[in-house]
């Protein structure tokens, strides 16, 4: 079981993105080690932040159900890829800022 643990974590370490998420829990532990009032406010700034990505995913997945990004091939649609992950990253961005932003 502890070796399972173990190639579990170390497959996670070698996951995308690894190193923000590391930085971010140090980043959460130096707030709750340094002012452990402004825990809450920051977990809740984040779990609104992240359901609003997720959020505006689906909304993308929605309204364009026959242009997603995948349906198309790098090879011979390029330009079809190309914007298709733009429009997402647009959509998922604007959906994000509009949350940290109250609005």
């Amino acid at each position: 079981m502890l070796k399972s643990l173990f190639t579990n974590l170390v497959g996670a370490a070698r996951a995308r993105m690894s190193l923000w998420l590391i930085v971010s829990v140090l980043l959460l532990a130096s707030i709750a080690v340094t002012a452990p009032r402004l825990l809450p406010v920051s977990l809740y700034k984040l779990s609104l932040i992240t359901t609003a990505a997720w959020v505006a995913y689906w909304i993308d997945r929605g309204l364009f159900p026959y242009a997603r990004p995948d349906g198309f091939t790098m090879d011979t649609q390029q330009l079809l890829y190309a914007s298709a992950m733009i429009r997402r990253a647009l959509i998922i961005s604007a959906a994000m800022i509009g949350v940290a932003l109250g609005a």
